[in-house]
């Protein structure tokens, strides 16, 4: 028999809270291979990560990948690390404290309860939604921070949501953000930022979009996401007024020996400086809205040393929006459009009259007790 769990307490006078669960990949505990093993096999072992049959893949992941990779990945994690924990996730609360914040000055909004929960590793998503149950939200807004969409991520992201809420007596209603990889106030802010660097630290050759890459065979199934990269980064170009062969698209971070979406971001560096000439070169992600492992560490660090060794002079890594406000006003400003018709994202007069509205039931809730 199912045992389904409910908040710790419940008053039907309490006034309803909308909740914001904002969802990112995640973060070992602590930059070790025991704690990237654990990591590693719980990334490793979602099916929606590795499409192999779990007969073909299981044995791989536990007699090979996980006995080698994960001392690599520690001593990767161990470059980028900082005193107060992972880069990812501290970003990652900071964010969410700019997001409240923000939305709380918002004084024409209700109320918004807001969280942060990865997909692997801590704080997870099941805890972030059980905070929003206990906070009071009988309506969940989940915004994985990926802005193009990919069945690896954020479909990945509503498995878990799915898979959490299907243990709740009480499900909430439920909106899923799946992608904004066209939003304006995003690409205007991916804008800014870049311009900033180029005032600050002067401008490169030629810019590199680099996105995360897939195997091939995804875009294949049906994966829309190498189409919304590509969307992203033409937006991105043509908002910066970049003129033909003064930019290039490419994807990092693959794994394995199948063929990934190409051009591969290592080989295309090192073609530039070797074959081209290019001196200088600068490399944003617009797919990353955080900085983390794959950019700190392995496009700051190891692909500049692929672009130096070959000739070039400087590799310039354009941080990722992280908390900027444009950045958090950004994602407000989507939490705000999925939201609507939902009573805590009405504005002004109807905010006040649904709030009297609720009111008067409670009230009229107690006086029908006393009576009975």
């Amino acid at each position: 028999m199912r045992l389904y769990s409910n908040k710790s307490s419940f008053s039907h006078d309490e006034m309803p809270v909308l909740g914001v669960l904002v969802a990112n990949l995640g973060t070992p505990d602590e930059p070790t291979t025991n704690a990237l093993r654990r990591y590693l096999r719980e990334f490793l072992g979602d099916p929606r990560v590795i499409e192999i049959p779990k007969w073909r893949w299981w044995p791989i992941l536990f007699g090979l990948v996980l006995r080698t990779r994960p001392p690599k990945s520690a001593a990767a994690y161990q470059q980028v690390w900082r005193e107060d924990g992972s880069p990812l996730l501290k970003i990652g609360e900071r964010q969410v404290e700019g997001i409240q914040r923000r939305l709380q000055e918002l004084a024409d909004a209700g109320p918004f309860a807001v969280e942060l929960g990865m997909r692997y590793g801590n704080p997870s998503i099941s805890a972030a939604l059980r905070r929003l149950r206990e906070a009071g939200a009988q309506r969940i807004l989940v915004l994985p921070l990926y802005p193009q969409y990919s069945a690896t991520t954020t479909g990945s992201t509503f498995d878990a949501v799915a898979k959490e809420l299907m243990r709740w007596r009480w499900v909430p209603e439920l909106r899923m953000i799946g992608q904004y990889h066209d939003d304006p106030g995003y690409l205007d802010a991916l804008v800014a930022s870049i311009r900033q660097h180029w005032a600050e630290n002067g401008r490169g050759e030629r810019l590199l979009f680099s996105f995360h890459g897939m195997p091939q065979r995804y875009l294949l199934n049906g994966d829309p996401y190498y189409c919304q990269c590509h969307k992203t980064a033409r937006l991105l170009a043509e908002r910066l007024e970049l003129p033909a062969g003064s930019w290039d698209i490419c994807f990092q971070s693959r794994f394995g020996k199948e063929e990934w979406l190409k051009p591969y971001t290592d080989e295309t560096v090192i073609t530039l400086a070797r074959e081209h000439g290019v001196k200088h070169v600068d490399v944003v992600c617009p797919g990353f809205s955080a900085d983390c492992l794959e950019t700190l560490e392995e496009i700051a660090e190891e692909n500049r040393e692929y672009f130096e060794e070959n000739g070039g002079e400087r590799l310039s890594y354009i941080p990722a929006l992280n908390c900027r406000q444009d950045h958090i006003d950004a994602l407000v400003r989507i939490i705000l459009h999925h939201a609507q018709g939902w009573p805590e994202a009405r504005l002004g007069r109807d905010w006040d009259q649904e709030q009297e509205r609720l009111r008067a039931s409670a009230q009229r809730a107690k006086q029908m007790g006393a009576e009975s």
